[in-house]
């Protein structure tokens, strides 16, 4: 692909994410409640939800955070409905920056993440599928810039694709349940509180339990080369 085909590939790309921008503004202008949202969407039919996943894919490309769209597609489409689709969605943004980082902009990623992430996602390349399985369930650095990263490494496409679906399932689940119970309360239904909660816990869980274990491994590690206790 020649430098001229790759600008008017950019090119195209910011056109459509404000092409998308746009057409999200006048999707919402005027709007002041969830029934009215609810409506609105609705009156796409079967195009909202794809609808709804090209609006994904490009907002991640333009480095908006995931979490929005999951909260806002369980409320929308509901849990069940609503998972499937943002994980579609994330997906879709996440294969999109990945192929722009590693086909179309490598030079200005690279000027964006810095000598030292270069680093850091240089040496993570022997681990393959298994480092993308960790981001995706241990927000170590932000979903959007992680795409990007990623498309500077070697890692196989699909081995890139499918770590990614699997194990950003989760996190898409528990942020889709959030904004399902939201919109829940606020119609006055409090039942499904207890399963935002739950959800809620296993974020915490997975965002904090990687510190807890790097502080308890290093207690032991100072126990062990304690000489009063080894005596």
């Amino acid at each position: 692909m020649t430098r001229h085909h790759r600008r008017l590939l950019l090119a195209s790309i910011v056109l459509l994410i404000l092409a998308a921008g746009a057409f999200l503004y006048w999707l919402f202008d005027g709007i002041a409640s969830i029934d009215a949202v609810e409506a609105r969407v609705a009156a796409f039919g079967v195009w909202a939800p794809v609808g709804f996943v090209l609006l994904y894919g490009i907002a991640t490309i333009a480095g908006v955070p995931g979490g929005i769209f999951d909260v806002a597609g369980g409320a929308l489409f509901g849990p069940v409905t609503g998972s499937l689709v943002n994980l579609a969605g994330g997906t879709l943004g996440a294969v999109l920056a990945f192929l722009v980082a590693r086909y179309l902009a490598a030079d200005w990623v690279r000027q964006r993440a810095g000598p030292r992430v270069q680093k850091v996602m240089r040496n993570v390349e022997r681990d393959g599928w298994q480092f993308v399985a960790f981001v995706r369930l241990v927000p170590v650095l932000p979903y959007t810039i992680v795409n990007y990263l990623l498309g500077l490494t070697r890692i196989p496409f699909w081995h890139y694709v499918l770590a990614t679906i699997v194990f950003m399932s989760p996190s898409t689940v528990a942020y889709t349940w959030i904004g399902h119970a939201g919109k829940q309360a606020l119609s006055g239904d409090t039942n499904n509180i207890r399963y935002a909660l739950a959800m809620l816990a296993v974020i915490a869980l997975v965002i904090f339990a990687p510190q807890f274990y790097k502080r308890w491994r290093k207690g032991d590690d100072m126990r062990d080369d304690d000489p009063a206790a080894a005596a």
